[in-house]
């Protein structure tokens, strides 16, 4: 089984945050709509988790998908990471 990479290590390879609602239909009361949050780290723009997730759901949920809204976020970019040689100490 392959390791599994830390939060900063996926940050660091150009994963970032990505936050969808799912929005789909109740089975038994077509007319209403349910809600749901998912959050992972997902690489933009084809966010290949997003779109595994968005099939699992179809495949799994009896209600059919409504909509999917989502946002992405890169937490750390290329300019904002630095390598630090020396330390400070005071007192």
């Amino acid at each position: 089984m392959p390791k599994q990479m830390t939060e900063t290590e996926m940050m660091l390879k150009g994963y970032g945050l990505t936050t969808a609602e799912f929005f789909y239909h109740i089975p038994d009361f077509t007319h209403v709509l349910n809600t749901f949050i998912w959050q992972d780290y997902d690489i933009a723009p084809d966010h290949p988790r997003l779109l595994n997730f968005v099939d699992f759901c179809k495949e799994e949920i009896e209600g059919p998908l409504h909509s999917v809204k989502f946002t992405h976020r890169k937490m750390i970019s290329a300019g904002e990471w630095q390598q630090v040689v020396g330390e400070f100490k005071l007192h």
